[in-house]
């Protein structure tokens, strides 16, 4: 243990510790001069000491530690401050020559040390030493403060690094925002691993000499200590992390000594059994007084590891900082894996456990990293398991985390924990994990993937249970049926492709095995053991498309990532190696099960898009033309027997994708395809002689009007992908359109695959248009293009809900193609270009009030008519969706108005609150009422529009605070605005804006919003409760101070004259002349409002500039005031013996509420 300095007798010899005596050299800070010096008095014993300070430095051999070349000259690194800054390839050296000073003068040398992490704290001060020499612990304890001096305007702290009293002084204005640990940039990047290193290094060049003089450790321990107890933010993280550090090194000592103990007593007991009976010897001896040495040595160790575990860990792991918090965590779960004999118990466990319930999703982080590298090791995770008991519900609920690498982190640690203990997760709580497959975030569903694939599917599984179907796809065809099983349980089946793509990088081999999956839907029930059922064939059908897709393109599937990847040599080349092998195995299998299941449409449509992901090469090379007519045969058969959208369109991408000019069975495929369309229009003209009556009528018959409704169904769904302007479909398909405008009796089957069918004739017209086209040929295109847009326009008020949902999307459609052509005729464009005129832009806006914005009694009726189930819920929705997207495409791309973007706005909310009423109370508004919900939904939704650039959109945000502010006190009566304002409610409208300004503009809006409140007022109730709510928004993210502020409801106390005058003074170099009143009156909060007005144009360097005037005219700009950071109370420690999460969460290091009233 670190000795008391109780009595004199524990002092060292005054030769050796009167600092005041000697001469210190002078080291300078990296941003100012840190002076070490004694106790002098005159100035001319302070030159003195100086000069000599000069002459120590040149013969120093701490002095001259590196060089380092910069702009070809040589730059000597003085202090061990810059020698840190400047890297890790000088360290080892350097350390060895302080070791070196140490043993030559260790007062000088120490403090050399000392000043080092007083200026890795970024302290701009000074540090100034004195002998402690009192005889009484209570005169000890009484220096140990921290204050602020209003006669200098200095900021004090003075603790003990025993022998010593230190005192260090720093001016008010010390940015605690800015110190070396948390800089930016290159340069500082790599300072906190340097830092760290130079005390590993640090410690392992003094363990085998000067760690055990009762001097060198105890010194650094009280520095460490006692400035983790400073409430200045620099010096807590800084001394924090280097006593976490300290202590990690050691840990790594005692592991040595331990060991070289145990070699030790070995040798002992071998010697002794050799000499037994005899005389001692010297050798055994020397042995025992070697073993002796260890464990004297080591219970040193233990001293030092228990006095920096109780006088950091223990105050620091609740820190209200995070990255303290997250330092001491980190640390402690190396300790419990380097050292698990002396951390691995509840004593330890239990601070990682309480703190995986924090507040910040960086210590959750640390706690899970730390844990996983116990429970990766199976002889101690069989050590946890208390610990897994109390805190296993916890663990299981993180993979919710609203933090995605915390998710990730806790996945991995479940899959750990299953893995190395046994039986800990219950069935539930495995059926709960895999559902996180179906996640968006593609890294938690890898690594809920892992969790499926050795829980469930790895062939570990199969080694204990035999498979039932033997043979060569044994033990795959029982993964395969799991697989199958898992996902029908889910009852997600739109999700497969997510499915596979969670388990692609665990279990990519397994689902690439196309040979066993068609083997298996192919082969009768006595070849492969139990039959599948529909179900299961679906499903596996689904799986072997999700496979083909992925190993195909290489990329997880929309909505799952960002955007496409790009492919390295190495993946590209397998992307090849998998096509080719999918081509050549779907080639012969493909038509075979076509054949199979040529009567199911669903399965059918997911086969057919198995070709598009083919290498169409491998046809002509592997002479496999055979199995191409094959696969033409059955597509034809199949377009013949099926009416079934998902199918028709299916079978046409297939012909598509076939039918590239650039490959080599072009003329085959082209063929198959022209004799199919051949015989689908002559049965068409077929249907049309019949359907079309001489009196001017149609067939009424309802199997001609099926038959019709079929064929032209598979017209349509062909001519979307192929262009059949050669078979003059516009005319045919356009007379049902006209018949319907002038007589309206047609049946919706016939009308929608018509109104289809001339969209595309028109569509493929367009894009025949090129730059020599002449004249001539386009005025009849156009008046056919204003005759289908009348049409449309026409069917918007058609009886049928279908056909005018229909019409309305071909015409936005229609619109937006017409107003955006793309040609280098510019005579085609001005002919055929088209924008909507008022009227049908009205027309259109009518439209979505009424099938989108519907009134909740008008929904309800068509949800009774069509049947009220979630499915057609869910439809109807989809349906408002698909709606409402198309006209905001043509608001965004210019086609209407951009006024109408407005209205839009206005139904936004409404959509997803039906029966918002007005409710008015006796106090004003109900802010439990759906209106302001609405409203206040509204409104955060409208700030998310402005995007993640806080500098692009600040002018706006700041003229929405400035206005809202303004209206939010509009009418206030009293005197300066005391009582009531009518609006003060919309204050917590405009909250939902502040987390969009920059921190600068913050408080310049709260500066404004002191304007109507002059002075503190009783906002305790719940009238005044927008006010506050608005105020804490607006200091949310200002110092770990602020927090308090804001929970305790009152405003920030207004700091006093002389804290003014003292910064200004510290700014100025002179006394100021101003008075608070003056400091306080309205020209700074007129000069407050110009500058709100004009945020955004000023650059950040001015804004920093703005934001220091006004902390130098407006002290109530600075929450808290410098009251809190100069008050004479020592930062609150919790006791940590005892307590729960709960405890972690709340009872954090905060200064006492009596500091906030002064």
């Amino acid at each position: 243990m670190i000795a008391e300095p109780n009595a004199a007798s524990n002092l060292p010899s005054q030769k050796e510790n009167a600092v005041h005596d000697e001469t210190v050299p002078e080291s300078p800070a990296q941003n100012g001069t840190c002076v070490r010096n004694g106790n002098l008095k005159t100035p001319r014993e302070k030159r003195k000491v100086r000069e000599q300070c000069e002459n120590i430095r040149r013969s120093s051999p701490t002095s001259r530690r590196v060089s380092q070349l910069q702009n070809g000259e040589v730059v000597e690194a003085v202090t061990l401050f810059e020698v840190v800054s400047m890297g890790k390839q000088a360290m080892q050296s350097v350390v060895v020559g302080w070791v070196e000073a140490y043993k030559q003068d260790r007062n000088v040398a120490l403090l050399d040390l000392i000043n080092f992490f007083i200026q890795c704290s970024g302290c701009q001060g000074m540090v100034t030493a004195e002998m402690f020499q009192s005889l009484y612990k209570k005169d000890v304890m009484q220096k140990m403060t921290e204050t602020f001096d209003k006669e200098t305007g200095l900021q004090y702290k003075k603790f003990m690094a025993y022998p010593w009293i230190l005192t260090v002084t720093w001016p008010v204005d010390m940015d605690n925002e800015d110190y070396p640990l948390i800089r930016t940039g290159p340069y500082w990047k790599k300072f906190k691993a340097n830092f760290c290193e130079f005390i590993a290094v640090l410690v392992q060049q003094c363990q085998c000499s000067i760690l055990y003089d009762n001097y060198l450790m105890d010194a650094i321990i009280s520095l460490l200590t006692g400035l983790a107890d400073s409430m200045v933010r620099a010096f807590r993280h800084t001394s924090t992390l280097a006593a976490m550090k300290l202590l990690t090194a050691v840990v790594s000592v005692h592991l040595n000594l331990d060991v070289n103990k145990h070699n030790a007593q070995k040798l002992y007991e071998v010697e002794k059994k050799r000499l037994s009976g005899k005389r001692t010897s010297y050798r055994l001896d020397q042995l025992e007084r070697k073993r002796k040495e260890y464990e004297h040595k080591l219970l040193e160790i233990q001293n030092m590891m228990n006095a920096i575990f109780k006088g950091t860990f223990l105050n620091r792991y609740r820190d209200v900082i995070p990255e303290i918090r997250a330092t001491c965590i980190e640390e402690i779960g190396s300790w419990i894996k380097t050292y698990p004999d002396a951390f691995l118990n509840d004593s330890y466990l239990k601070y990682v456990g309480w703190m995986l319930y924090d507040k910040q999703a960086e210590v959750r982080l640390k706690c899970l990293l730390g844990l996983q590298g116990i429970y990766s090791r199976k002889e101690l995770a069989s050590r946890m398991d208390l610990f897994t008991n109390r805190f296993k519900d916890r663990i299981v609920s993180m993979p919710l985390d609203k933090d995605h690498e915390v998710a990730v982190q806790a996945m991995k640690l479940l899959m750990l924990m299953s893995q190395n203990c046994e039986d800990v997760l219950s069935a539930e709580d495995c059926e709960m994990l895999y559902q996180f497959v179906y996640t968006t975030h593609r890294p938690l569903a890898v690594a809920a993937g892992e969790f499926l694939y050795k829980r469930l599917l790895s062939h570990k599984r199969d080694k204990e249970v035999q498979p039932k179907g033997g043979g060569k796809f044994g033990a795959s065809t029982d993964q395969l049926k799991r697989l199958i099983d898992f996902f029908l349980e889910s009852e997600l089946h739109k999700h497969v492709a997510y499915l596979v793509d969670s388990l692609w990088d665990w279990a990519g081999k397994f689902l690439k095995d196309w040979e066993c999956m068609t083997t298996l839907l192919l082969k009768n029930a006595e070849e492969v053991g139990e039959a599948l059922s529909d179900a299961q064939e679906s499903a596996l059908i689904e799986i072997i498309l999700a496979t083909v897709r992925e190993a195909a393109e290489g990329h997880p599937p929309v909505g799952r990532g960002a955007a496409k990847k790009i492919l390295s040599v190495k993946e590209k080349k397998i992307q090849l190696e998998d096509c080719t092998k999918i081509t050549e195995h779907f080639i012969m299998v493909l038509p075979q099960l076509l054949a199979k299941y040529s009567t199911d449409a669903q399965k059918v449509a997911s086969l057919l898009q198995i070709p598009q992901y083919y290498n169409l090469d491998v046809y002509s090379t592997g002479h496999l033309e055979k199995h191409l007519d094959a696969l033409l045969r059955e597509i034809k058969d199949i377009v013949a027997k099926h009416s079934d959208t998902s199918v028709l369109e299916a079978s046409s991408r297939t012909y598509y994708v076939l039918c590239r000019e650039e490959i080599a069975i072009y003329s085959q495929v082209d063929c198959a395809r022209t004799q199919m369309i051949d015989e689908l229009m002559k049965q068409l003209h077929q249907l049309l002689d019949c359907f079309w009556q001489k009196e001017g009528g149609f067939c009424t018959d309802a199997g001609e009007i099926s038959r019709m409704h079929s064929t032209l169904r598979r017209v349509a769904a062909f001519h979307n992908a192929h262009d059949l302007t050669k078979w003059n479909l516009y005319d045919k398909t356009l007379r049902f359109l006209v018949f319907e405008t002038e007589h309206g009796s047609l049946p919706v089957p016939i009308i929608l695959p018509a109104l289809q069918c001339t969209y595309f004739s028109l569509l493929w017209q367009l894009a025949a248009v090129s730059e020599n086209s002449p004249k001539e040929t386009l005025f009849p295109l156009r008046r056919q293009l204003r005759h289908f847009s009348q049409i449309c326009t026409c069917f918007l008020h058609h009886k049928e809900k279908d056909v005018r949902e229909k019409a309305f999307m071909i015409l936005c459609d229609w619109l937006l193609i017409l107003s955006h052509l793309d040609s280098n005729n510019e005579e085609a464009v001005g002919l055929l270009g088209y924008l909507p005129n008022t009227q049908l832009q009205e027309k259109l806006f009518s439209f979505i009030q009424e099938h989108v914005f519907k009134d909740g009694e008008e929904e309800k009726k068509d949800l009774t008519e069509e049947g009220n189930n979630d499915t057609c819920k869910l439809d109807d929705l989809h349906k408002k969706r698909s709606l409402l997207a198309a006209y905001c495409k043509l608001i965004v791309y210019n086609v209407v108005e951009m006024t109408a973007a407005a209205e839009i706005y206005k139904y936004y909310v409404k959509l997803f609150q039906t029966h918002a009423e007005s409710q008015d109370s006796s106090n004003g508004v109900d802010f439990s009422s759906p209106s302001f919900a609405n409203i206040k939904e509204l409104a955060r939704r409208f700030s998310l529009t402005f995007g993640w650039d806080q500098v692009k959109s600040r002018e706006s945000i700041a003229m929405i605070h400035k206005e809202g502010i303004e209206f939010a006190f509009q009418g206030a009566t009293g005197v300066d605005g005391k009582c009531l304002p009518p609006n003060l409610s919309f204050l917590l409208i405009i909250s939902e804006f502040s987390n969009k300004l920059l921190k600068p503009d913050k408080r310049l809006v709260y500066s404004y919003l002191r304007r109507y409140i002059t002075e503190p007022l009783p906002c305790r109730g719940d009238k005044w409760q927008p006010l506050v709510w608005y105020r804490n928004s607006l200091l949310a993210n200002e110092d770990e101070e602020s927090s308090v502020l804001g929970s305790l409801g009152e405003w920030p106390p207004v700091g006093s004259s002389k804290t003014s005058s003292f910064k200004r003074k510290l700014s100025n170099g002179s006394l100021p002349e101003t008075s608070q009143t003056e400091a306080g009156s309205k020209a700074p909060e007129q000069q407050c409002v110009s500058q709100l007005s004009s945020a955004a144009g000023k650059s950040r360097k001015r804004l920093k500039s703005q934001k220091m005037h006004l902390q130098e005219h407006l002290p109530f700009l600075c929450p808290g005031g410098l009251h809190r950071k100069y008050c004479k109370d020592e930062v609150k420690r919790e006791d940590v013996s005892e307590g729960g999460p709960e405890d972690t969460i709340e009872d954090v290091d905060v200064v006492g509420t009596d500091q906030l009233r002064h």
